[in-house]
């Protein structure tokens, strides 16, 4: 298989990237924000989703990167970003607009009911598988709410 290589410019693309983003795991160490360039990127392993259907024993998970472009500001709820080797397990992306404009705050909606909240003036995110991908027997699973 070859990398995966996405961009979100609107809402639909970013729900792209948000069901390939479905439990993928990062360390709070693995989070960066840079306020001069505006840019927030997180490292993390991604569950490989789009393989996962045709497999039955063996899954796979693959290093990747997520970024947003124009981010003014960045809040986190529910956990402490001075733990670094803290464990988080990323469950869905969305998007919440403010007024009429493209600004609005991009979520990162975590287990536990953690969130990272990103201010963006658009949405631009890209994702990038960033290595190779080793195997898994373990498939997340959630209970139905």
């Amino acid at each position: 298989m070859t990398d995966l290589k996405l961009l979100a410019l609107d809402t639909d693309d970013l729900a792209i990237i948000s069901a390939h983003m479905q439990d993928a795991v990062f360390k709070v160490g693995d989070l960066s924000f840079s306020a001069r360039s505006g840019l927030f990127s997180l490292a993390a392993n991604r569950f490989v989703w789009e393989k996962a259907a045709r497999a039955s024993k063996s899954f796979e998970r693959r290093r990747a990167a997520l970024s947003f472009k124009r981010v003014e500001a960045v809040r986190s709820i529910g956990f402490d970003r001075s733990r670094a080797e803290e464990v988080m397990s990323l469950l869905a992306i969305r998007y919440l607009p403010k007024g009429e404009g493209p600004e609005g705050v991009v979520e990162l909606l975590l287990a536990g009911g953690a969130t990272i909240a990103l201010e963006v003036e658009c949405i631009e995110a890209q994702l990038a598988d960033t290595g190779g991908a080793w195997e898994t027997t373990t498939r997340p699973e959630h209970e139905a709410g």
